[in-house]
């Protein structure tokens, strides 16, 4: 997908890519779609396991968040093919059960990040002017674009880079 895109997923190229027969892949799976379900499952276990180990831990609110975003940017630094399957709903308009998954892994980050600014505003952590939906929202939506840009620009390594400096940043807008 990272590299002929969602036209150029195809169970022979799949296969030739990871060096197994279609027959062994269709063993575990009766379609690209059931690949891509299992890749958007696997992905929302990992925003999970993140999130009990964030919440369960005494960190302030905002290292809570450079955490998560952090192994996240790490995650699509080493996998890149991820960021194609993840940010890419739009190509997924045709496939209910597909934008389906990716709304369900959408929510539960988002719920978490505010479950996260919540406690820190509480905390006086976390700026308070600013509800914590709208904070939510800016944060997702930087990481978003900062992600989907390093993607569209094949430029993976510079990914820590740049999203260091967004953490940097949004640490400085959610600062009470």
């Amino acid at each position: 997908i990272a590299t002929k895109g969602i036209q150029g997923f195809t169970i022979k190229n799949l296969s030739k890519a990871i060096g197994i027969s279609e027959s062994a892949i269709y063993r575990y799976f009766e379609s690209k779609t059931e690949i891509l379900i299992s890749i958007l499952d696997n992905f929302k276990e990992i925003g999970e396991m993140m999130s009990m180990m964030v919440v369960n831990n005494n960190d302030t609110a905002i290292e809570k968040i450079e955490f998560m975003f952090s192994k996240m940017i790490e995650i699509f630094t080493e996998q890149p093919a991820f960021v194609s399957v993840i940010f890419s709903e739009e190509i997924f308009k045709n496939e209910e059960i597909l934008i389906k998954k990716i709304v369900e892994t959408q929510n539960i980050h988002q719920t978490n990040i505010e479950k996260i600014i919540e406690i820190g505003q509480k905390e006086k952590n976390i700026r308070k002017d600013i509800d914590k939906n709208s904070l939510a929202l800016i944060i997702m939506g930087s990481f978003r674009l900062l992600v989907k840009q390093s993607d569209l620009r094949k430029q993976h390594k510079n990914l820590q880079t740049e999203g260091q400096k967004l953490i940097n940043g949004l640490k400085i807008i959610l600062q009470a």
